[in-house]
């Protein structure tokens, strides 16, 4: 997934902002989800599944898929603000496309449409069978289209 259109960063630091995003967030450090590719408009995060992580079935519970699809939207959007601002998810509708049984979990967010108040962004999730999996073998699980607010 690339972002669908070059987009400039707002605060040329904008790294600092997102480095905030990904590790101030005590829930977000409790799952131990990872960025694993950060560019202007983009962000990539990675999970290893864990048995806490999952539901009654060993599934990885939709409220995890949920969260990680909202959080990489999120991050991808911090991006693009101005040195200052912050982003709140305003709305999200996720659609569950398939049972979550992989041993990782990639998500891959990419701004839509950029703006000063409100941020549209969209998140695909995918089921891995192993951490090094080769792209052929990724599950797409979920698929989010997130707003944000830019306050």
């Amino acid at each position: 997934m690339q972002p669908f259109a070059e987009f400039s960063p707002k605060n040329p630091n904008y790294q600092q902002e997102v480095e905030r995003v990904l590790t101030a967030a005590p829930f977000i450090q409790f799952l131990g989800l990872q960025a694993d590719k950060i560019e202007p408009g983009l962000c990539y995060t990675k999970l290893k599944v864990r048995e806490d992580l999952q539901q009654q079935d060993g599934f990885v519970h939709a409220g995890v898929q949920a969260t990680i699809c909202d959080h990489t939207a999120g991050t991808a959007g911090a991006t693009l603000i101005a040195e200052g601002k912050k982003v709140l998810t305003a709305e999200f509708k996720i659609n569950l496309l398939r049972p979550g049984a992989g041993k990782y979990l990639v998500c891959k967010s990419a701004v839509l449409k950029p703006g000063n108040t409100l941020i549209i962004a969209e998140s695909m999730l995918f089921a891995l069978p192993e951490e090094d999996s080769a792209e052929e073998k990724w599950n797409l699980i979920a698929k989010a289209t997130v707003t944000l607010a830019v306050v």
